[in-house]
């Protein structure tokens, strides 16, 4: 049960403090998503994530902070098994799964569902 509640407090502080960007700042979701990205790789390439995915798990991995680490930790595994190279491929073979099911799921979505505008 502590485990739910780790999960739920910290992917929930996550969630807020992006619903908190986008109320109070001008930043727009894609920056918002960026800078989620960014923050996670660098805490990550830090050592900082690491402990708190290891203490949160998927409260502190399935948000987009916890992509941000799979790259940058996919980045830094393949650069010590395979050099420089590895910084530009690690990351990307680190979460071809996650960006292959976006798809998918994305493009699944686009054959059962009729786009139509928003209505204000």
């Amino acid at each position: 049960m502590l485990t739910y509640l780790k999960v739920f407090l910290v992917g929930g502080a996550l969630c807020a403090l992006g619903e908190v960007l986008i109320l109070k700042t001008k930043l727009t979701p894609a920056r918002i998503l960026v800078v989620y990205i960014t923050a996670g790789a660098a805490l990550s390439a830090l050592g900082l994530y690491g402990p708190l995915a290891r203490f949160a798990f998927a409260g502190a991995t399935v948000p987009l902070t916890g992509f941000g680490h799979a790259l940058a930790q996919g980045a830094i595994s393949a650069v010590q098994e395979t050099g420089l190279l590895g910084a530009f491929t690690g990351g990307l073979a680190a979460t071809a799964g996650g960006i292959a099911a976006a798809v998918f799921f994305g493009f699944l979505a686009a054959l059962l569902f009729r786009p139509r505008p928003k209505d204000f």
